[in-house]
C-alpha cells in the first residue's frame, strides 16, 4: 500500500512566520508532527511519502504513486484543504482525513472525503488499518478514548527535510488541566494530562540529535506543566543530563501557564534544561473578562509581577492576548496597550475571541444565538464568527488600534531594548553563531538596516546592544526579524 500524507498550505498570519523565514533560509516554522506520527502508526511495510504544502508544490505524480491519500489539518489550512481535495479527486483517488479540523467539522466535507479518521489517531487509525485488512471501510472512525501515549511511536522524521524548518517538535503531554471556556483543548484532549515517559521523550531527542540536527525544539504540548510533580522528578533531570552529555544540541520552547511563575524549583529545572522561551496565555487586563472565559489561574494576581518573575528568572516570553470578551469596554484598547508595554513582552500576540467548535464558548453563544459562522481559526484578521456585546465597527478598530501600536517600529523596539536591559541569559555552553544566524544578521542588515522603515530604530538597537550587551546581539537581531513580521501581518 503506498500513502500519500498531505499536510496542507498556512496562510500568513502571526504563527506562520512567513515574512521572518527567509532571514534564516528556513521555508517552514515547524514540521508536521501529528503527520508523521501518523506514519510512524502505519504498517511498517507500507511505502508513505510526506509532502508539506509548506515547503513544496504537491504534483501530478505525486498523486498518481498513491494508493491512498492523507490529509491532516487545522482550521485555518481550511483554503489549502480544499484545494488538496479537488487535486486528489481529478485522479479518483481515495481520501482519508484527521486532524482538528476534521474532528469538529467532518460534516462539512463528507461529500468530498471517502473516510474520516477523527479524534487521537492511536486509538482510531488501528480501526481503519482492521478494516482496510477486511475490505469494510466505514465513512467514519471516532472514539471517546484517550490513548496511553506512552505507547506513542516516535515520529518517522525520515519522510521530511529537517533543514527546511526552523524548529523540531517533541510532545510530551496532552491535555490541560484547566477549561477555559473558549479553548477547544478539553475537547480534543481532555482535562487529565497524559504523558510520555523519561525515556521515550529522550528517545525522541536521540533521534532527531542522530538526524543531524543541532538547534531549537519545541515541546508542543498544550500545557508543559500540567504535571508538575513527574516533570520535576523524572523528566526535567533526564534532559539535564542528556544535555549535559552532548554539550547542549538543543534550546527548548513550549507553552504553558501563568501559574508558572508560582514554583521557582521548576523554573530553575526548565532552565537548567535548556528552556528559554515559553508562550503564556495572558489574555485580558480585564478581570471580569477571566472571570467571564474561566481563565482562573490568571485571576486574583498581579499579572505583571508574575511576567517579570518569569523573565527576571531567564525566560524569553511570549504573551497571547484576546480581545472581544463580552465584559470589554471601549478602554481595553489603551489599557491593554499599556499593559503590553510595561510588560516588555516583545512577542506579544493579540488576536479577536473566536468560538470554536465543540469548546463551552461555542454552545453559550449558540444559546443566545450569537454565532454567525464557523471559525475561520485566522484570530488575526477581523473575522468574528460571532456577535459580540461591544459594537463591531467599534472592536475592530480597536483591535486595529492596538496591533497597529504595539508593533509600530517606535514602540516594538522600546519594549525590545527594555526587556534586553533586564534580561539575564542561563547559557549553558559559549556561544557561537550557527549559519543560520549568521544568514540572519547578514539579511537584516540590508531588510531592516536600509530597505523597511524601523531601520533607524534597527540601528539604535544594533549599537546599543554591542556597546551595553554584546551577548545579546543574536537574540535582539532574532527579535527585531519577528517584530518586522508581526508588522508585517498587522498591516496586511
Amino acid at each position: 500500500m503506498k500513502i500519500l500524507l498531505l499536510w496542507p498550505k498556512f496562510p500568513a498570519t502571526f504563527w506562520s512566520f512567513k515574512s521572518a523565514l527567509p532571514f534564516i533560509a528556513k521555508k517552514a516554522a515547524l514540521p508536521p508532527l501529528g503527520l508523521l506520527t501518523v506514519a510512524s502508526l502505519l504498517p511498517q511495510d507500507w511505502e508513505k511519502k510526506l509532502i508539506d504544502l509548506n515547503i513544496e508544490n504537491l504534483k501530478d505524480k505525486d498523486i498518481l504513486w498513491a494508493d491512498f491519500v492523507f490529509i491532516s489539518a487545522m482550521a485555518i489550512q481550511k483554503d489549502s484543504v480544499m484545494e488538496l481535495i479537488d487535486a486528489a479527486k481529478k485522479f479518483d483517488k481515495k481520501i482519508a482525513a484527521g486532524g482538528p479540523l476534521f474532528t469538529t467539522d467532518y460534516e462539512d466535507f463528507s461529500e468530498n472525503i471517502d473516510h474520516f479518521i477523527l479524534d487521537e489517531g492511536e486509538e482510531t487509525l488501528p480501526l481503519f488499518l482492521a478494516d482496510i485488512k477486511r475490505g469494510e471501510l466505514k465513512k467514519v472512525y471516532r472514539s471517546s478514548l484517550r490513548p496511553d501515549i506512552k505507547k506513542t511511536p516516535r515520529p518517522s522524521w525520515e519522510l521530511i527535510k529537517l533543514k527546511n524548518y526552523a524548529l523540531m517538535c517533541v510532545q510530551y503531554s496532552r491535555g490541560c488541566p484547566f477549561n477555559c471556556e473558549f479553548c477547544d483543548i478539553v475537547f480534543l484532549n481532555g482535562r487529565v494530562p497524559r504523558t510520555k515517559n523519561k525515556e521515550q521523550i529522550l528517545a525522541e531527542l536521540d533521534a532527531l540529535y542522530e538526524q543531524g540536527w543541532r538547534e531549537g525544539v519545541f515541546f508542543v504540548d498544550d500545557n508543559f506543566i500540567g504535571n508538575k510533580a513527574e516533570l520535576k522528578k523524572e523528566v526535567l533531570p533526564a534532559i539535564i543530563h542528556w544535555q549535559k552529555e552532548r554539550h547542549f544540541p538543543f534550546s527548548f520552547n513550549t507553552q504553558a501557564s501563568i501559574n508558572l511563575s508560582d514554583d521557582e524549583e521548576l523554573m530553575d529545572l526548565m532552565l537548567k534544561a535548556g528552556f528559554e522561551t515559553v508562550f503564556i496565555g495572558i489574555e485580558t487586563v480585564e478581570e471580569e473578562s477571566l472571570q467571564e472565559c474561566q481563565k482562573l489561574q490568571n485571576v486574583n494576581r498581579d499579572l505583571l509581577s508574575s511576567i517579570k518573575l518569569i523573565q527576571n528568572r531567564g525566560f524569553q516570553i511570549q504573551g497571547g492576548f484576546i480581545l472581544g470578551f463580552d465584559n470589554d469596554t471601549p478602554s481595553i484598547f489603551n489599557r491593554m496597550i499599556d499593559f503590553i508595554q510595561k510588560s516588555k513582552i516583545t512577542m506579544a500576540m493579540v488576536g479577536l475571541l473566536q468560538a470554536l467548535p465543540e469548546t463551552r464558548l461555542w454552545q453559550r453563544l449558540k444559546e443566545e444565538k450569537r454565532l454567525l459562522s464557523r471559525a475561520s481559526g485566522d484570530t488575526y484578521q477581523g473575522a468574528l464568527n460571532f456577535i459580540p456585546k461591544m459594537n463591531r465597527t467599534s472592536l475592530l478598530a480597536g483591535y486595529k488600534k492596538v496591533v497597529d501600536h504595539i508593533y509600530a517600529p517606535k514602540q516594538y523596539y522600546q519594549r525590545l531594548i527594555a526587556y534586553l536591559k533586564e534580561y539575564k541569559p542561563k547559557k549553558h555552553k559559549k556561544y557561537k553563531m550557527n549559519f543560520s544566524q549568521s544568514v540572519a544578521l547578514l539579511k537584516s542588515f540590508w531588510v531592516l538596516g536600509i530597505k523597511e522603515k524601523e531601520r533607524s530604530y534597527f540601528w539604535k538597537l544594533l549599537f546599543w546592544c554591542l556597546f551595553r550587551k554584546p551577548k545579546t546581539l543574536p537574540m535582539a537581531v532574532r527579535l527585531a526579524i519577528l517584530g518586522f513580521h508581526f508588522r508585517k501581518v498587522a498591516e496586511r
